[in-house]
């Protein structure tokens, strides 16, 4: 199992492609027991996502981008 760090609910996270999205449940798969993430896009066409925690926390390594997936929004 892959190391999380905790998603707050109603926070505001940007995928490493730039778009902004805010955290509306942590939740678990009802078939699975796996922890899952549902987000809204905060623009275009605010489309509802879900993703396992661990890939919403994990770290990738993508066209000479080395980080987070989503990253939190500090607001203020």
């Amino acid at each position: 199992m892959k190391k999380t760090y905790p998603v707050k609910v109603g926070h505001d996270y940007r995928h490493f492609k730039g778009k902004i999205y805010k955290v509306l449940y942590v939740c678990r798969d009802a078939n699975t027991n796996q922890n899952m993430v549902v987000y809204r896009a905060q623009s275009g066409d605010y489309q509802v996502w879900v993703r396992p925690l661990e890939e919403f926390c994990e770290f990738i390594e993508r066209n000479g981008y080395r980080g987070p997936r989503f990253m939190e929004v500090k607001h203020g």
